[in-house]
């Protein structure tokens, strides 16, 4: 039997082949399902990144605390990083190069971190004319 009005035909057809709103609403659910589980293995999966990286101290906390003064005394200091770097140390040693006032800081930052401990090193010149030095390179 042959429609008439193919308007009326292409509704009746187009009718049977449409999702019911019960489909629509179970197709969502699998979809926002499936989602949020890959949205929660990403997170895990950067946070378990985020805990592997090692975060290793710098000098900078200790040399800004140098730039600050205008004098300086030769010898050596010890200390930790606290909290912010737990298992870390470092060790300053100020030493008079040049009798004009110019000092060389070497700074150590020892790891007791992991299997072999590790030690970094790095220096730093630092000229105080305020620091007062003989001529023998002596402190007065």
């Amino acid at each position: 039997m042959r429609c008439q009005a193919p308007v009326v035909c292409s509704r009746a057809k187009g009718a049977m082949r449409a999702f019911t709103l019960l489909e629509v609403v179970i197709a969502l659910f699998l979809f926002f399902m499936a989602i949020f589980a890959i949205l929660g293995s990403v997170s895990r999966s950067l946070a378990a990144a985020r805990s592997l990286q090692q975060k290793f101290p710098d000098i900078s906390a200790l040399a800004a605390e140098l730039m600050l003064t205008n004098r300086l005394e030769e010898g050596s200091m010890e200390g930790d990083f606290g909290d912010l770097y737990p298992g870390y140390t470092w060790r300053r040693d100020i030493s008079l190069m040049a009798t004009n006032g110019l000092f060389q800081v070497d700074f150590t930052i020892h790891s007791g971190k992991g299997r072999p401990s590790a030690d970094w090193t790095t220096s730093i010149y630092l000229w105080r004319p305020e620091s007062r030095v003989s001529s023998f390179g002596r402190r007065l």
